[in-house]
């Protein structure tokens, strides 16, 4: 087993106020209920932000949350890592926003694009400037306005979205510590990029009236063909991340994995041979919240106390792109 280079030194959240259960789509006039939602997805409601509860705002919430719990100021912050699909707009990045809005005037800011794998991607990336020796202390971000990007006409994906985020400080581990990043694995395949994707939107078919009209900007998804590329993919994860930290199953106190929905879940952790018990899942309150899930549901795990110092957690999670990747992470 490798030493650590990081540890997770503080995690925050940062959730819009508004609830909207699965019994609000009603209203909407979509040929779906709670009932359907339920039984397909686990899900019964999801939190939507308001105009003025933007990507960027979210993220400072959560990131100031986890900097409160860390004990470290926005000096003190050498990078900022923000994973999101829903960028406030497509340029500057939305980290150099939350590098504005924070103060975090050493740090340098940029974005990660990774879908629902990206937060651990950050992590990944906040741990390789550690282990390069220009980063003492990171900032890591998932956050998302999932609500800006679905089709609300479309209930095979509007249902399943929700909006927040989450962040972790991570500092340098300190030497012969156990307590930190374990292993980490990532992977990716651009081939099937189609299967959950947006169609329009960006510089090869910039916005129009006719893509307006096609709704081709909004999040479309070939959904039996998602579910089983995501429970491939994250069990081959699980077991790498596992391999890489030298540990098996039995090891795992606690699994963290992304919350899609709690079918993959369930047979994600019947692959990795992780009793439910074990499996922190909160997808029937936040629905799929892409790269915020993960974070989200560390720190209410930290909150709750099923995390606590000596813990060993793996996180794993899939998305589009496809990517997906793993950390095991000792706290």
């Amino acid at each position: 087993m490798k030493r650590p280079v990081a540890y997770v030194a503080g995690t925050g959240r940062g959730i819009p106020e508004r609830v909207m259960t699965n019994h609000d789509f009603a209203a909407l006039g979509l040929d779906t209920n709670h009932e359907w939602i339920f039984e397909r997805t686990g899900i019964v409601q999801r939190h939507i932000a308001s105009d003025a509860e933007t990507t960027c705002w979210m993220a400072a919430k959560a990131a100031r949350q986890a900097m409160s719990r860390a004990g470290v100021g926005p000096g003190e912050i050498d990078a900022i890592v923000l994973s999101t699909a829903t960028p406030d707009r497509l340029l500057p990045s939305t980290a150099v926003d939350l590098q504005a809005e924070l103060g975090a005037t050493r740090a340098a800011a940029f974005d990660v694009s990774a879908a629902c794998s990206g937060w651990i991607y950050g992590m990944t990336v906040a741990e390789g400037l550690m282990q390069s020796g220009v980063v003492e202390t990171a900032l890591v971000v998932g956050a998302e306005k999932m609500s800006a990007i679905v089709d609300w006409r479309d209930r095979s994906t509007c249902v399943l979205f929700g909006d927040g985020a989450g962040a972790a400080v991570l500092k340098r581990a300190r030497p012969n510590s156990s307590r930190g990043i374990l292993s980490t694995f990532m992977r990716s395949d651009g081939t099937l990029a189609e299967l959950l994707w947006r169609p329009s939107g960006g510089a090869t078919i910039p916005f129009s009236e006719r893509v307006l009209q096609d709704r081709s900007s909004f999040v479309r998804m070939a959904g039996r063909e998602t579910f089983k590329h995501a429970v491939r993919s994250m069990s081959e994860a699980c077991d790498r991340a596992l391999d890489g930290a030298k540990l098996r199953a039995e090891d795992i106190d606690i699994l963290i994995p992304h919350q899609a929905n709690v079918r993959i879940i369930e047979a994600t952790a019947k692959y990795a041979s992780v009793p439910m018990d074990k499996v922190y899942v909160n997808v029937d309150r936040y629905g799929n919240t892409s790269s915020a899930s993960i974070p989200i549901a560390l720190d209410e795990a930290m909150e709750s106390g099923r995390v606590t110092e000596g813990t060993t957690a793996l996180c794993v999670a899939f998305g589009a792109g496809f990517t997906w990747g793993s950390m095991v992470i000792r706290f």
